[in-house]
């Protein structure tokens, strides 16, 4: 896998470092770290030897102290082990650990507080559209997705299908998460017809015919295994009255369509509205996380209608979008940015569309999607 020039800046203390299976989590950590001593517990038997033996960790470490780095890969197989990880980095803060891992529910299970803030927290995501450069296609981006593992495929469209069955397996049925594996697999079939949609887990509980409390488990067992997010409504100074619910999202928008059933009935504009909002969605979390400043991504939506499709808020500033996939901008798909603006001045309004152009519309901007997508990198303004 081809690490190209990933914009994720590692830190020189001990960290974690989450991201979905095929964000190149692996690859990235042999490139940065060469000569650091690599301990992959996707290895069967390495798993074993440190489920039986945590404290082994203890004997490499001691056997090799005039090694810096560590590098505990896919650390949630052995959670045990952050105890280990605990004690040595205070025995000796020249030691630097980078634990990574694709899913958060056994630390989070086993009661473990992330080393009780002794190891910074970062993400890797899929790629941005900067970090491909000139072989960034916006259509192929929206059928397959950003995910190293599919990017950088043979046969993307044959590794898409498999993406989620391997990860099931790996991570679902492996782990012993739940009992009826085809429930959770139609389950995940229905959720992703809610994609960047406020989630309405009775609609979910009845189209798949379990109860509501299972769809919401269901729904943290995705976020836990960083295949999903929930997008929270704005909520600052609340002048009006606006939907609560969270929004639903599939973490990659290849992951979202191969997931989702489609036929001949199917609405194909909304379909690819929802594809293309994904794609924006996912580098907007990039470009956050990513960034020397804090902000969070939300959405706006009143109850009247008007929708602003993503806000970011925080250090780093204070943007609304809207997303058009259209080639012309009507009056009317500025409404909600109009109305935001009344309520939050401060905020900078800027409209996506399918254009060519760059421009001004009163004190809207207005990007073509591609344009802003490849140009979007972290600490600099997203217009």
């Amino acid at each position: 896998m081809s690490i190209l020039n990933r914009l994720f800046e590692p830190s020189q203390k001990s960290y974690f470092l989450f991201g979905p299976r095929g964000t190149g989590k692996s690859t990235l950590m042999r490139a940065l770290y060469a000569d650091a001593m690599i301990i992959d517990l996707l290895n069967p038997e390495l798993e074993r030897q440190f489920r039986a033996h945590p404290n082994r960790l203890k004997d490499i470490v001691y056997a090799n102290k005039k090694q810096k780095v560590f590098v505990i890969d896919e650390v949630q197989k052995v959670p045990e082990l952050l105890s280990i990880v605990h004690q040595l980095i205070e025995e000796n803060k020249y030691w630097q650990f980078i634990l990574t891992g694709s899913s958060a529910r056994k630390l989070k299970r086993s009661g473990v507080d992330l080393l009780a803030g002794r190891a910074q927290l970062k993400h890797l995501h899929p790629f941005m559209a900067t970090e491909l450069g000139k072989s960034f296609s916006l259509q192929k981006a929206l059928s397959m997705g950003m995910l190293p593992l599919i990017v950088d495929s043979v046969d993307p469209m044959e590794d898409l299908k498999t993406y989620i069955a391997l990860y099931m397996r790996e991570e679902v049925i492996q782990e012993g998460i739940i009992r009826k594996i085809d429930q959770f697999s139609h389950f995940l079939e229905v959720a992703s017809l809610s994609q960047a949609s406020p989630i309405n887990y009775s609609n979910i509980a009845r189209d798949c015919m379990i109860s509501s409390k299972t769809v919401e488990s269901f729904v943290q067992i995705l976020e836990d295994l960083l295949l999903s997010f929930r997008l929270p409504a704005f909520r600052k100074k609340v002048k009006r009255n606006i939907i609560q619910s969270a929004k639903f999202y599939y973490f990659d928008v290849g992951v979202y369509k191969s997931i989702r059933p489609s036929g001949p009935l199917d609405d194909t504009l909304s379909l690819n509205g929802h594809a293309l909002e994904t794609l924006i969605a996912q580098h907007l979390r990039a470009w956050i996380d990513y960034s020397n400043q804090d902000g969070e991504l939300f959405y706006w939506q009143t109850k009247s209608g008007l929708e602003v499709d993503f806000v970011i808020y925080g250090e780093i500033g204070f943007y609304a979008f809207e997303v058009k996939s259209s080639s012309q901008i009507r009056s009317k798909d500025l409404r909600a940015l109009h109305e935001f603006k009344k309520d939050y001045p401060e905020c900078e309004c800027i409209v996506l569309y399918g254009g060519n152009e760059r421009i001004m519309i009163g004190d809207i901007l207005a990007i073509p999607i591609e344009q802003f997508l490849i140009k979007l990198k972290p600490n600099s303004p997203p217009n």
